[in-house]
């Protein structure tokens, strides 16, 4: 109990410093900045006062420093990891420090809570401390397993409409319509992962970037088959001078077989999924109620007899 109670008082004081650091930064930044205004012959203007930050401000820079101080010692690798699925689950202001200290804080703060209550309830022992140590490590792993799960999904939800996204621009590059053009009219009308995916990159496109430049940035987003093989097609007709009207064809018909052929995939793993249910749940309530009844009897007459 008693190493219990310093470890609590440990991670209070690492989350006072964290947010006393975090507080004082901008003041020490400020006044630096200011100091360097007047050594360059300038005279500091006064500006506004600001308001004071918010309770969740305060937090979230608490949480972004501790993540970028645990970022330090990990892989950089890891933080480009993070930082491309925070960007596929859709996250794009996101920072990876500041996702790695949320992490750290549910693994020590909701344990930390908890153990105080307990504390105070007078209810420490082995169970406890085990329920503790379980709530730390769901506290770890469950932010990145939903991030992970989210990602997953949004690329599937993407794969899922761009053949739609082809045929569209099929019928408009057709028509006499220039492709950066009918990428515009487009988006418009498409929703959901895909249409958020198309808009930021024509919002890339208004600031100065090409239209290749801007699904080179798309792609490194959405890394997904579908999209891939969209920004590959794209870039060769570019370069070799080809249709992009036949392209576009060739690849709805492509990607309309890759999901074709994703179905069919699914249709034979189904048998091997209720499998598992079929044995498990299903067959044993079937011999419960064949089987019941006349057991029942065997052992009623065994017993009378």
């Amino acid at each position: 109990m008693v190493i219990l109670l310093l470890l609590a008082i440990v991670l209070s004081g690492i989350a006072v410093m964290a947010a006393t650091r975090t507080i004082a930064f901008g003041a020490m930044r400020k006044r630096e900045n200011l100091s360097q205004i007047t050594a360059y012959g300038f005279e500091a203007s006064e500006v506004e006062p600001r308001q004071r930050p918010s309770l969740g401000q305060l937090v979230q820079r608490a949480v972004h420093s501790l993540g970028a101080l645990a970022l330090r010692h990990l892989d950089p690798k890891h933080e480009a990891k993070l930082r491309s699925m925070l960007r596929a689950a859709g996250y794009y202001s996101a920072e990876p420090a500041t996702f790695i200290g949320y992490r750290i804080a549910f693994a020590a703060v909701v344990p930390l809570a908890w153990l105080l209550l307990l504390a105070d309830a007078g209810a420490l022992g082995a169970k406890a401390f085990l329920g503790i140590v379980m709530l730390s490590g769901l506290g770890w792993v469950m932010p990145k397993f939903l991030l992970e799960r989210k990602a997953t999904k949004r690329l599937q939800d993407i794969d899922r409409e761009m053949p739609e996204l082809v045929d569209l621009l099929v019928t408009t590059v057709e028509a006499g319509v220039g492709f950066a053009s009918a990428v515009q009219m487009v988006a418009r009308r498409i929703t959901g992962p895909l249409g958020q995916e198309l808009r930021l990159a024509l919002q890339e496109q208004s600031m100065g970037m090409t239209i290749e430049e801007a699904l080179r940035n798309m792609l490194s987003r959405v890394d997904s088959v579908s999209m891939r093989a969209f920004v590959q097609a794209i870039q060769q007709g570019q370069v070799l001078g080809v249709s992009i009207g036949k392209i576009l064809r060739d690849l709805a018909l492509d990607m309309r077989k890759h999901r074709r052929q994703l179905a069919e995939e699914r249709a034979q793993k189904a048998p091997t999924k209720l499998l598992f249910p079929l044995v498990f749940l299903i067959l044993p309530a079937l011999m419960i109620v064949a089987l019941g009844g006349p057991l029942l009897s065997l052992i009623h007459n065994l017993g009378s007899s």
